[in-house]
C-alpha cells in the first residue's frame, strides 16, 4: 500500500528499513528549486528539526525563523559521486512567501469533521512573473499526531504576526535562547498594561494601540490572511497611503504626573481635589493616534514605536499625527525605520499621559466596507478600527484608555541601555 512506504519512510531514521525514492518521484512544486545563494544556516534561528516525507522521499526538515530547509535522506555513498550530490541537495522555501498551513486529512464519506492525519500542508504564494503571483503547496507527510502538533503550532505561531513588540522590549530581542536565559537567571520585570474600554464595558487588557491610519492598515490586511504577513502588511500600508485620510476626533488626556510632581504639590498645598481639573482635551483632524505603555520594539522600528517611554514608569506615550499631506506622513513614517527623531516634524505632537479618551465626533471617519472593493469579513459598518498589540478590534463608540502601573510580572530585563539616543 502506498500508504505503508510512506511511514516507512518517515521513520527511516528511527530503526525503520529505509527506501530510496526515484529521482523523477519528486513532486515538489517546480517553483521551489534550490538557490545557489543561500543563506547562512549560521545567521538563523533553528526552531524546529524532524523527519517528513515530501515529494515520495523521506527528508530531514529544519524549521527556521525566516525559511523551512530540507534534504532528502540517502544512504552514505562514495564521495565524488555528482549525480548523488544534486540528488541530496537542499531545497529551502522562505517563511515570508508562506501565507497559511493547515494540517493534511484523509477522510472518507462518513467523516464529516476529521479523519486520517497525513501530515501539514504549506499554502505558499510566489512571484511568477514581474507583476504576478502564483500560489503553490508544499506537503509534508507524517502520520504522527504529536510530531505534526508541535510543528503546526510552530508554524502556526511564526504566521500569524510579524513582530512581537512585548518580547521585544522586554528582552531586546525576539529570541527564545535569550528569553530562556532571563527565565534561568531569574530575572523578573514588571510592566505596565493598559485597559481598554467603553461606556461601562471593559473592552480588552493590552499594552499598544494606534487609531486612524495605524488601525485602518490592519482592517485593511485582515481582508488578505490568503498573503504572506510581510507582502500582507506591505500591501495594506500602501493601499491606506493610497486612501489616505484624517480622523475627526476630540483626545482627551490626563498628563502624567510623577511622584516627585506630587510631593511637590502636596508640599504648596494644593488639594487633591484639583486632579480632576487636570484633564486636558485637543481636537481636529488627526491621521494616526498612538497610545503606548511600552517601547514597542519592533523590526520596523529599532528604536520603538515610543523610544521616549519604558516597561514601568507608570505612563504612557501619547503620540498625535495631525492632518497633513501624503508625503509629509510618509516622510515621518520613514523615521521610525532610521535614527532621526521621527517626532521633529511641525504636524507630531507628543504627551505623556496617565489616561487617554478617544472620542470621534461624527460619523464621515466610520470604517464601511463599502469604500472597498470587496466587503470586509469583519469589520462592521458602524465601526472604528484600532490595532491593539497586533489585533484588531473595532468600536462604535468612543474608547478609554487608562494605565495600571507594573501590574504583571515577566522574565525578562531593561532595555534602556539597549535603545539608541
Amino acid at each position: 500500500m502506498p500508504r505503508r512506504r510512506r511511514r516507512s519512510r518517515v521513520s527511516a531514521l528511527e530503526g525503520g528499513r529505509e527506501e530510496e525514492a526515484p529521482p523523477e518521484a519528486a513532486a515538489v512544486p517546480s517553483a521551489l528549486l534550490t538557490s545557489s545563494q543561500q543563506t547562512e544556516a549560521a545567521a538563523e534561528q533553528i526552531l524546529l528539526r524532524g523527519i517528513f516525507e515530501i515529494g515520495r522521499g523521506s527528508c530531514d526538515v529544519v524549521l527556521s525563523d525566516q525559511a523551512l530547509r530540507w534534504r532528502p535522506i540517502q544512504p552514505e555513498r562514495p564521495t565524488g559521486d555528482s549525480k548523488y550530490d544534486m540528488l541530496c541537495k537542499e531545497e529551502f522555501i522562505e517563511l515570508k512567501d508562506v501565507f497559511s498551513v493547515k494540517l493534511k486529512r484523509r477522510c472518507s464519506v462518513k467523516q464529516q469533521r476529521s479523519g486520517t492525519l497525513l501530515g501539514i500542508t504549506l499554502f505558499i504564494c510566489l512571484k511568477k512573473e514581474q507583476n504576478k503571483l502564483k500560489d503553490s503547496t508544499l506537503d509534508l507527510i507524517n502520520l504522527s499526531e504529536d510530531h505534526c502538533d508541535i510543528w503546526f503550532r510552530q508554524l502556526k505561531k511564526i504566521l500569524t504576526g510579524s513582530t512581537n513588540v512585548l518580547a521585544h522590549s522586554l528582552h531586546g530581542i525576539s529570541h527564545v535562547v535569550t528569553a530562556t536565559l532571563h527565565i534561568i537567571m531569574g530575572h523578573i520585570q514588571l510592566v505596565d498594561v493598559c485597559t481598554f474600554s467603553t461606556t461601562n464595558k471593559l473592552l480588552r487588557f493590552g499594552f499598544s494601540a494606534m487609531f486612524g491610519f495605524g488601525g485602518r492598515t490592519l482592517a485593511l490586511a485582515e481582508k488578505c490572511r490568503w498573503m504572506s504577513p510581510s507582502h500582507r502588511r506591505d500591501f495594506a500600508v500602501m493601499k491606506a497611503l493610497a486612501k489616505l485620510k484624517p480622523e475627526d476626533c476630540e483626545i482627551s488626556f490626563l498628563p502624567f504626573k510623577s511622584s516627585e510632581d506630587v510631593q511637590e504639590r502636596r508640599a504648596q498645598g494644593s488639594p487633591k481635589s484639583d486632579c480632576n481639573d487636570q484633564w486636558q482635551m485637543i481636537q481636529g483632524q488627526f491621521l494616526n493616534v498612538s497610545i503606548m505603555a511600552i517601547p514597542c520594539l519592533c523590526s520596523v522600528a529599532p528604536r520603538g514605536l515610543a523610544p521616549n517611554t519604558r516597561l514601568n514608569n507608570g505612563s504612557m506615550a501619547l503620540i498625535i499625527a495631525r492632518n497633513t499631506s501624503r508625503p509629509e506622513f510618509i516622510k515621518h513614517l520613514k523615521r521610525y525605520a532610521s535614527v532621526k527623531n521621527q517626532f521633529n516634524f511641525p504636524f507630531v505632537e507628543t504627551y505623556t499621559v496617565a489616561e487617554v479618551i478617544v472620542h470621534p465626533r461624527n460619523n464621515s471617519s466610520r470604517y464601511s466596507p463599502e469604500e472597498e472593493e470587496e466587503p470586509h469579513e469583519t469589520a462592521s459598518e458602524n465601526s472604528f478600527p484600532w490595532n491593539v498589540d497586533g489585533d484588531l478590534m473595532e468600536v462604535t463608540s468612543e474608547v478609554h484608555v487608562r494605565l495600571h502601573p507594573r501590574l504583571i510580572s515577566l522574565y525578562g530585563g531593561s532595555t534602556e541601555e539597549m535603545i539608541p539616543k
